[in-house]
């Protein structure tokens, strides 16, 4: 199943107890249509306020009913921000999350002196002048692998932090937004928006684009950036 939403008003993917998340939605509307307990598998968390172009999830379920009528009946049920892009069925070994190849994220930014009044809920708008050669070249020292302790968010009780990032792109997309694209097979949490705000920080002058390494080394997320706000974020796309 490959789902899109507007992540601004959900506790992100995973069921809270102190919140309604996309997982709870998109289980609600399928037991609905099926008439069975569905536990759905996401190939991974977004945060609250994430959102998703391409969210990839996985279900088992008894009905008889086919991908195509489950397809119809979700869409009917499911609220404006959150819409079930295709369904079909795959081999009952599959695992939306184990068989996960790699996850691309995009985080936008619009850099401009005035800030937006359309959009403004899906971008970081930073109004002070960004050196995009100077980010591309730190952006550079992240590539391969490397311990990301120093992007993780603090609190976080996963003890292996090394992660393999494939590619690391930043360009100025058709709209003007500057738009960060991040590939790997798996993130620590937090550690998009971690790595975003410490580019920008070096796109402003604040650090030097060398900095990243001596940041990485450090395993401190002191040293590294803020965090980027989470409406600017978007999983693009899970390939398995």
């Amino acid at each position: 199943m490959i789902v899109e939403y507007d992540g601004a008003a959900y506790c992100g993917w995973q069921r809270q107890p102190n919140g309604v998340s996309i997982q709870q939605i998109l289980e609600e509307a399928l037991e609905k249509i099926t008439s069975g307990k569905i536990t759905l598998v996401g190939s991974g968390r977004t945060d609250a306020g994430v959102h998703a172009i391409n969210q990839a999830a996985s279900f088992k379920s008894p009905t008889l009913l086919p991908a195509e009528k489950i397809f119809r009946g979700v869409n009917s049920v499911l609220p404006p921000d959150v819409v079930v892009k295709k369904i079909e069925e795959v081999p009952i070994d599959f695992h939306a999350q184990r068989d996960v190849k790699s996850k691309i994220y995009v985080y936008r930014i619009c850099n401009q002196s005035l800030r937006p009044a359309l959009g403004r809920d899906y971008c970081w708008f930073i109004r002070y002048p960004l050196d995009l050669e100077k980010m591309r070249e730190a952006a550079s020292c992240l590539v391969g692998t490397h311990d990301f302790s120093c992007f993780c968010a603090t609190g976080t009780d996963v003890k292996d932090r090394v992660r393999t990032l494939t590619r690391i792109g930043i360009e100025t997309g058709p709209d003007g937004l500057i738009e960060i694209t991040v590939e790997a097979r798996g993130f620590l949490k937090y550690m998009v928006r971690n790595i975003v705000g410490t580019l920008v920080e070096v796109a402003r002058g604040k650090r030097q684009p060398e900095a990243m390494k001596e940041i990485i080394d450090s395993r401190d997320r002191n040293i590294a950036g803020a965090t980027a706000p989470a409406c600017g974020l978007f999983l693009k796309e899970v390939r398995y």
